[in-house]
């Protein structure tokens, strides 16, 4: 069974033909203005536009007006939308015409059927951090609750994946894709080559 991989915080375009390269099946652009991850809506679509037709761009949104996110899908050239703030089924609605990921992050009381209900393409589970940070935290949570989650939807396993680390939450967990940021990175935004190779070898290690 293949693992998906995606590549979010991209904003440098030679760590996006490096993802490509290396077989990641998405690439993430944070259009969430208060992550050290954030990229210009135009500087993300000169990105895309260099990137081939197989490998997907999914903007990262948090609880943004649904016109501005129609308008970015358009200026970025996406291709999905990944949403990790507090929207809900009525504001999912709202989007026409582009893939939806809905973005979870599991604290020690996360209940799975929160996922009920919620019509996307696929669920994502990231660490939830008490200060409010959206996404690259490079902290991990249990495991054993994104196991949970797996009978709901497309699972995207995200929050603290490195090399090291990334065989053991696949083994337990069994998700569709995994998604890595800070794990691969030298500082916010800009990745590590050396990283993203050590970590696309070791995901392609695994049998499940």
């Amino acid at each position: 069974m293949k693992i998906h991989v995606k590549i979010c915080g991209i904003t440098r375009c030679e760590d996006a033909l490096l993802a490509e390269k290396l077989g990641a099946s998405a690439i993430g652009f944070v259009f969430y203005n208060k992550s050290p991850r954030y990229i210009l809506p135009e500087k993300a679509g000169k990105i895309s536009k260099e990137l081939g037709p197989f490998i997907a761009k999914v903007g990262v949104f948090v609880d943004e007006n649904p016109s501005i996110v129609m308008k970015t899908i358009h200026s970025a050239h996406l291709t999905a939308v990944q949403l990790h703030g507090s929207e809900n089924q009525e504001y999912i609605k709202d989007l026409k015409g582009i893939r939806i990921i809905k973005a979870f992050r599991v604290d020690l009381d996360f209940n799975c059927e929160i996922m009920i209900g919620y019509d996307v393409n696929a669920l994502l589970l990231d660490t939830f951090d008490k200060n409010g940070c959206y996404g690259g935290t490079g902290k991990t949570f249990d495991w054993n609750k994104a196991k949970e989650c797996t009978k709901y939807g497309k699972i995207i396993l995200s929050g603290g994946l490195t090399a090291s680390n990334v065989c053991e939450a696949v083994k337990i967990v069994k998700p569709w894709a995994v998604d890595v940021s800070s794990g691969v990175e030298k500082s916010p935004g800009i990745k590590d080559s050396e990283k993203m190779n050590d970590f696309f070898t070791a995901v392609n290690k695994m049998i499940l």
